[in-house]
C-alpha cells in the first residue's frame, strides 16, 4: 500500500551571507612578524586602520571590536614573549591586532540540511489549528565545516509552515569548559576511543580521581611540547584532550534571535563539523521537560556521538556519550522514558536499527538490534530519521534506506509502545524518495531527515534536498499507521 505525501512548497536555501566571524590561526612564527610589524604604528596609525576596519565590518557582526579583543587575548602569551608589556597595549592596538588574527566564514554557503523539528515551548497567541516549532539544520560552509543552526516558524490549520524573520546577525556565545571529571569515566571512555593504553596510561595514572580541565591540558601539553615524541603517541595524546574538550557549556545572550544563534564547532573533536542533530522534547517522569539532541562530531578521522541538552535555547550543554551503543552514527532519543529507563535509537554496525536502555542520558551499553535492511531500497544500510514519535498504535519510526546507486529514501516503521524491540509494521515501499526535481546536489540522489513532528493529525516531515537545501512533506497519520498495520 503506497502512502501519499504532500510536498510543500517552501524551500530552506543555503545563504552565504550569513556570516561568523571566527579566530584565525597563523602559526608562531607568522604571529611574531606580524604583531612585530603592528607595533611600528604609531597611535594615529592605529587608530586609522581600526577606524577603517570597523567601517568596513560593523554593521556585518554583533559587536565586532570585542570580538577582536578576545581575539588578540587569544595571543598573549606571544605577545609577551616578545618582551611587550600586554597590560600597556591601548584598547585601540588590542583590537587591530585581533583583526589579524579574525576572519568571516559563511556558515551556510555550501549547503542547508537535515533538518529536525520540534514543537516550541511557546504556545500562546496562536489561532486553533496552529503550533509554533522551531527547526534545526545542518549549514554547512566552505571545506564541508557544519554547525547547527535554527530557525522558529508556524504551522497553521492547513499545515502550511511560516517562518519568521530571520535575525541580522549571528551571535558569539561564551564558552565554559567543564571543570572537574571523573577518573574511571574518562579512561573507559578513551578506551572506548580506541586510543592505546601504552599512550594514555603515563597521563592518566598521575592524575585523582577527580581531576580538573587545565590539570590535564598542562599534563599532556607538556608532553606534546617534547620534539621526539612518535607521531603515534602525540596524536593518542591530542585524542586525550580532544576528549576533554569535548565537554562544554555554550551561553548565548537573551537579546539575539534563534536564528542568530549557531552552535560553531568549538573543540577539537569537532574541528571538521557538527553532523546531523536529531532534536526531541523530552518530558521525564515527573512532567518536567528539556530539549535534548544528539550529533556526531568529527575532526577529519575520528566521531564522537555528544548529547546536547537545554532548557530554554540560550544555554547548551554539550557532552560525549558513553559506552558500547555511543558508538558511530545515527543515535536518537526517545521522547520519554520507558519503563523508568532512557531509551535510544542507534545504529552501531553501520547497517541495523539497534535500540538501548539507560540509567542515565549519557552511558549507552547492552544494543538491542531491532531492524535489517529487508526490502532492495534499503539493503546497504537502514538508520533512523530522528526521534521515535508517540501515537496511540504505537512508537512511530521514520527511518532511512539506502539502495542502488547509493540512493537515499524515507520510510517508516511501528512499534510497541512498552517494548519497542516488538516491531509491528514496516512499509515496503519507500515514504519518500527524491523525485526528478529532487536529485542534484551537493549529494545527489538524497532525501533526509533528522527529526518530525505530528500535528492536525498529520506527520510533518521536514527533509533535506540531496544535502543541499530542505523542504517538508504532510502525511495525513490515519493513512500512514493503517499502511503500518497492515
Amino acid at each position: 500500500m503506497r502512502v501519499s505525501v504532500t510536498r510543500k512548497s517552501l524551500v530552506f536555501s543555503p545563504d552565504s551571507s550569513r556570516v561568523v566571524a571566527r579566530y584565525f590561526e597563523h602559526g608562531h612564527d607568522r604571529t611574531e612578524k606580524m604583531i612585530g610589524r603592528l607595533m611600528t604604528l604609531n597611535d594615529k596609525q592605529v587608530a586609522s586602520a581600526l577606524e577603517h576596519t570597523l567601517r568596513e565590518f560593523a554593521s556585518r557582526h554583533r559587536n565586532i571590536s570585542r570580538i577582536f579583543s578576545k581575539h588578540c587575548l587569544r595571543n598573549q602569551r606571544i605577545i609577551e614573549g616578545m618582551n611587550i608589556d600586554y597590560s600597556k597595549l591601548s584598547d585601540e592596538q588590542k583590537m587591530l591586532i585581533g583583526s589579524y588574527f579574525t576572519s568571516e566564514y559563511s556558515i551556510e554557503s555550501a549547503a542547508f540540511f537535515n533538518p529536525s523539528m520540534i514543537e516550541d515551548f511557546d504556545q500562546l497567541y496562536l489561532e486553533k489549528g496552529e503550533r509554533r516549532i522551531i527547526l534545526s539544520f545542518r549549514a554547512t560552509g566552505e571545506g564541508h565545516i557544519s554547525s547547527i543552526v535554527f530557525r522558529r516558524a508556524t504551522i497553521d490549520k492547513n499545515n502550511d509552515m511560516h517562518v519568521a524573520k530571520i535575525g541580522d546577525h549571528i551571535d558569539q556565545p561564551e564558552i565554559t569548559h567543564k571543570k572537574m571529571y571523573n577518573k574511571n569515566r574518562f579512561v573507559k571512555k578513551l578506551i572506548e576511543m580506541k586510543i592505546p593504553e601504552k599512550y594514555s596510561t603515563s597521563i592518566m595514572q598521575d592524575l585523582p580521581e577527580k581531576f580538573e580541565y587545565y590539570i590535564l591540558k598542562n599534563a599532556v601539553n607538556k608532553v606534546l611540547n617534547d620534539d621526539v615524541i612518535s607521531i603515534e603517541r602525540r596524536l593518542a595524546l591530542e585524542e586525550v584532550t580532544w576528549l576533554a574538550d569535548s565537554f562544554y557549556d555554550v551561553q548565548f545572550k537573551h537579546d539575539s534571535d534563534i536564528s542568530e544563534r549557531v552552535i560553531f564547532p568549538i573543540s577539537d573533536s569537532e574541528s571538521r563539523g557538527i553532523e546531523d542533530a536529531r532534536f526531541v522534547r523530552f518530558m521525564d517522569d515527573d512532567g518536567s521537560e528539556k530539549i535534548y539532541a544528539t550529533y556526531t562530531a568529527y575532526n577529519g578521522h575520528t566521531i564522537l556521538p555528544k548529547l546536547v541538552s537545554t532548557e530554554d535555547f540560550y544555554t547548551f550543554r554539550i557532552m560525549p556519550l558513553h559506552g558500547v551503543g555511543a558508538q558511530n552514527k545515527n543515535l536518537a532519543m526517545f521522547p520519554k522514558k520507558i519503563k523508568g529507563k532512557y531509551a535510544m535509537l542507534a545504529r552501531i554496525d553501520g547497517v541495523n536499527n539497534y535500540l538501548m536502555y539507560s540509567d542515565r542520558p549519557t552511558i549507552w551499553n547492552k544494543p538491542i538490534q531491532i531492524q535489517e535492511p529487508r526490502f532492495p531500497w534499503e539493503f546497504t544500510q537502514i538508520g533512523n530519521c530522528g526521534s521515535p514519535l508517540w501515537t496511540e498504535e504505537g512508537w512511530l519510526v521514520i527511518s532511512h534506506g539506502v539502495g542502488p546507486m547509493r540512493r537515499y529514501c524515507i520510510g517508516a516503521s511501528l512499534f510497541d509502545l512498552d517494548d519497542p524491540t516488538k516491531e509491528i509494521g514496516r512499509l515496503e515501499e519507500p515514504l519518500l524518495s527524491p523525485r526528478e526535481n529532487e536529485r542534484e546536489g551537493y549529494v545527489p540522489n538524497v532525501v533526509y531527515s533528522c527529526g518530525s513532528i505530528i500535528h492536525n493529525q498529520s506527520l510533518i516531515l521536514p527533509y533535506a534536498v540531496s544535502d543541499h537545501s530542505s523542504t517538508y512533506g504532510v502525511v495525513e497519520l490515519k493513512e500512514l499507521l493503517e499502511a503500518l498495520r497492515s
